[in-house]
């Protein structure tokens, strides 16, 4: 008897070691197979997208002459110069955009705008009015880029029509025209310097 219940009890071990030998054994899951990614079928077959870091490729320019070296040396570093201004102008704008849509107050809004003026009546005080004429130019340019508005629509929008005349009367006494537009195609040097530099506007 004693042999018999040996017996059972060791075809009962065996036939659970059996089972268990029977079950697909569990899948080591790495960290990055928990990642769901987007697909896409070609010929049959699942390709997974694989999204890359973006990859500039710059080329190297060869100037005609040491002039056009030396004005395109000159055209750079009067946009670093001014390039945190029209940053500062198009988050400022699109800061005062949004505050104005949040209120139908007219005192709400004209105070906003005052704010808006008082600090970039600062900002000039402080740095933009020691500008250079040519360095000027370029501002009115990026704020465009930055912005997609020229410095006259502004002014207009938030002051009205007669002070945008006047700004831009007193304006082309220095030779500057708050009515120019920035195109990339015509401003190819200037796009280039702000590709170099890894540098990209939210409005192109």
């Amino acid at each position: 008897m004693k042999f018999i219940g040996f017996l059972l009890m060791f075809c009962c071990i065996m036939g659970e070691v059996k089972a268990q030998s029977d079950k697909p054994a569990l899948m080591i899951v790495g960290k990055n197979d928990t990642i769901r990614v987007a697909v896409t079928s070609i010929d049959g077959e699942l390709v997974p997208w694989v999204v890359c870091a973006p990859v500039r490729i710059v080329d190297t320019r060869i100037f005609a002459s040491d002039a056009d070296r030396d004005n395109y040396r000159r055209l750079r570093y009067n946009v670093m110069k001014v390039l945190p201004y029209a940053r500062f102008a198009g988050q400022r704008y699109a800061k005062l955009q949004r505050d104005l849509a949040l209120t139908g107050d007219k005192k709400k809004q004209k105070e906003l705008i005052g704010t808006c003026e008082t600090e970039i009546k600062t900002l000039f005080n402080k740095e933009i009015k020691n500008l250079t004429i040519s360095q000027g130019e370029v501002l009115i340019k990026l704020i465009d880029r930055e912005t997609g508005t020229t410095s006259y629509t502004m002014v207009k929008e938030l002051k009205g029509g007669f002070k945008a005349f006047m700004f831009q009367s007193v304006a082309s006494i220095f030779g500057h025209n708050l009515k120019e537009t920035y195109d990339p195609e015509e401003q190819r040097d200037i796009e280039a310097i702000l590709t170099q530099a890894g540098y990209n506007s939210t409005n192109f």
